[in-house]
């Protein structure tokens, strides 16, 4: 087990001016040391194999030909063997495989120890979930300190963190038990966070989180002024979000609004729902 990172002193005080974020040079260098302690600790027996001093390769799970198995999954060529190309990786070349491997990581957990020649352990035995838990704990400090920031979530995809002081509110229970909310908003949150998320894939993110709005709107009506209910769905029917008209105001920045408007609502969603949930315990004391 590795030791956990942490922020040492001159990373506390601000001092150290390569703490902040990582370049994408540094993410791939690191990336590849993680790669290579789980390689060579077994983590990636299970599906790419061993070598052995009397067998020569003894293919896993992918069969002998890994090179042609991760262009079957990746559908791009010259990404395998990792550390030999991952000089020549592009940015999503790199998270694309990142995801590859959290799909294929497992930790070994029995075998037998080939003595001759020190040969090594050849594993047999295998928890994919632990090893994915590794796996995750390890890349994901690195990926948090990239760029915008991002981290390999439990269903193996690389999602954004959120802005400081949000990314509390992209993981946030739903305060519902119906489907309609709970479901959509869900996706609303992974279509907008997913890595190399397009204009297209946030504007129907904020959309769907508008209809959800929409289908709360008896329920907000008893939580919120008349005016704050109106505008709420303004802001989305003039900023051409949901029902296209020529009137609608179509000419801002839709990176910077998009994100403003998605967080704007979610939030909404989130208070509304509490407000909505203390007034039913008001309405309905305990015995």
């Amino acid at each position: 087990m590795k030791a956990p990172i942490r922020a040492y002193r001159s990373m506390r005080t601000g001092k150290n001016p390569t703490t902040a974020v990582l370049t994408y040079e540094a993410l791939r260098s690191l990336v590849r040391s993680a790669y290579e302690h789980f390689n060579q600790e077994g983590y990636f027996t299970e599906y790419f194999g061993y070598w052995c001093v009397d067998n020569d390769d003894v293919p896993g799970k992918a069969g002998s030909d890994v090179c042609n198995y991760a262009f079957l999954h990746l559908r791009r060529d010259g990404l395998w063997p990792l550390s030999e190309k991952i000089l020549s990786y592009t940015e999503d070349d790199l998270f694309d495989v990142i995801e590859f491997l959290y799909d294929h990581v497992s930790k070994p957990i029995a075998g037998n120890f080939h003595s001759f020649a020190n040969c090594g352990m050849h594993w047999h035995t295998f928890d994919r979930k632990s090893g994915q838990q590794e796996f995750q704990a390890t890349i994901n400090p690195l990926l948090e300190s990239y760029n915008v920031g991002y981290r390999l979530s439990d269903n193996g995809e690389i999602i954004e963190c959120g802005p400081i002081g949000l990314s509390n509110l992209l993981d946030a229970q739903v305060l519902s038990a119906e489907p309609t909310v709970t479901e959509r908003i869900q996706g609303a949150v992974d279509r907008f966070r997913r890595h190399g998320a397009k204009l297209d894939d946030r504007q129907k993110a904020v959309r769907d989180l508008a209809d959800v709005l929409e289908w709360l709107r008896p329920q907000i009506r008893t939580t919120l002024l008349k005016k704050d209910e109106s505008d709420l769905f303004k802001i989305a029917n003039e900023f051409g979000i949901r029902h296209l008209n020529q009137n609608q105001k179509l000419a801002y920045d839709h990176a910077v609004w998009l994100s403003w408007m998605f967080y704007y609502y979610l939030a909404t969603i989130h208070a509304c729902l509490h407000l909505v949930e203390r007034q039913k315990r008001k309405a309905s004391p305990p015995a």
